[in-house]
């Protein structure tokens, strides 16, 4: 069965969920078989409460701009039905978990670890794959060639986006062969010899050359043998 992982990011009014600060945003986008499948979800929220003028420099998200968006118990439950019995891939996952655990309480609904199957922290990922490193979402993009020039301001939506391909860069070699070891014994010889099974993951696309690519790649070819002193190398026919 194809695991269901919803990329996943908020946006609030502050730091603590502890002291007061709400949801302002909400993205999920939807990924199966680390294809982004199109579905997702996302809403504004009137947070109820003033917004710090520190904190609208950073996601642009002001009072006036969210007065006539739904209130957290507006759209909860519609959250919580969406991100039900996936894994969820966030970065720095304790800060909008802590978020989500507190507007559901409000409505009575259960928490983040009885909804889902499992959290993913691409921060933790980071930090152990680039030790003593900047780990941030930008410092990720810069690292791993992802263009990230669209991304302005802070967004829940361009997050989820940027960390979609963040997490697929980060685990694209587990993914890049599948390897399924088979031991196998004949009667002439009773050593177990292993196969691999070294097949190409579904998600890769196959891009044939065209004649015109083959016709030049022919003659460099041509080429490389005459100053090889005639030996043949490989030609695509």
């Amino acid at each position: 069965m194809s695991i269901r992982q919803l990329i996943l990011d908020t946006e609030t009014t502050g730091l603590s969920a502890k002291s007061g600060d709400r949801l302002v945003e909400f993205a999920a986008l939807e990924m199966i078989d680390r294809r982004i499948t199109g579905s997702n979800l996302h809403i504004y929220i009137n947070p109820e409460r003033d917004i710090p003028e520190e904190v609208v420099k950073v996601h642009g998200l002001d009072n006036e701009f969210l007065a006539d968006k739904p209130t957290f118990a507006q759209v909860g439950q519609k959250i919580a039905d969406f991100i039900k019995g996936a894994e969820l891939i966030i970065h720095n996952a304790p800060f909008d978990v802590s978020f989500l655990n507190m507007e559901f309480s409000h409505m009575g609904l259960p928490e983040i670890s009885e909804l889902v199957a499992d959290v993913t922290d691409t921060l933790v990922m980071a930090k152990q794959r680039f030790p003593g490193q900047k780990n941030s979402l930008d410092a990720l993009c810069n690292r791993l060639k992802i263009d990230r020039s669209k991304r302005v301001l802070h967004g829940a939506l361009i997050d989820c986006e940027l960390l979609a391909e963040v997490y697929l860069a980060m685990t694209r070699e587990q993914y890049g062969l599948s390897i399924d070891p088979q031991t196998e014994k004949t009667a002439d010889s009773p050593i177990h010899t292993i196969k691999h099974d070294f097949t190409r993951p579904q998600y890769l696309k196959v891009v044939q050359a065209s004649d015109e690519e083959l016709a030049t790649h022919n003659a460099y070819l041509d080429n490389m043998t005459k100053q090889n002193g005639g030996q043949c190398l490989f030609r695509q026919e």
